[in-house]
């Protein structure tokens, strides 16, 4: 999509997040555009290591699952952007040119996600961690009985995104393990 375009100079393109590690000790780009779902490590993970050693490189998440999880999840790691990768070419443009400006660019898709998540959030006493609807989906699940194979069979996910889904869990809870995590959620009746 972006090798035609005259302003743009591809430096280069890795496959796992280790390439893409040993490219960043050679290059340093001005944008990364980081696909989520990687063979080796999270996307998430991977973009908070990138942000340690390169704070000024922008970086735009591309993926497949519209999640509001993953896009928070994603800017809190230090991400500039996200987009789906059934973009169009002008909208790739419009986010490579928002970021490098120092805003952040959201897909409309992925917008209306984040908006949601405050839509559905439920905050008791304002000391409540704000929960997106899937969030609040898995953390039920759990409280089932259920493993992370389990739930991403059930809601027909990927384990990746379960697993995801649930470290933002322990985060928001400040959480470290699984129990601690399900006796918050029931001393605050998030899940019965």
């Amino acid at each position: 999509m972006l090798k035609d375009e005259p302003l743009i100079n591809i430096s280069g393109a890795s496959k796992t997040a280790a390439e893409a590690l040993d490219f960043l000790l050679r290059e340093t780009p001005d944008i990364i555009l980081l696909d989520i779902s990687l063979p080796d490590m999270s996307g998430l993970d991977l973009c908070e290591k990138i942000r340690l050693t390169h704070q000024h490189v922008k970086i735009i998440g591309l993926t497949s699952t519209n999640e509001a999880g993953i896009i928070t999840g994603l800017l809190q790691r230090g991400g500039n952007g996200y987009l789906l990768k059934n973009m169009e070419r002008a909208e790739l443009l419009v986010a490579i040119e928002t970021v490098l400006k120092g805003k952040v660019y959201l897909s409309a898709s992925a917008n209306e996600k984040v908006l949601e998540q405050f839509q559905y959030a439920n905050v008791k006493d304002g000391h409540l961690p704000l929960l997106t609807r899937r969030e609040k989906e898995i953390l039920q699940l759990l409280m089932d009985g259920l493993n992370g194979p389990q739930i991403a069979e059930k809601l027909f996910l990927s384990p990746l995104t379960v697993e995801t889904h649930r470290k933002n869990l322990f985060k928001k809870f400040n959480a470290t393990s699984v129990q601690g995590l399900l006796k918050m959620a029931r001393d605050n009746k998030l899940v019965q």
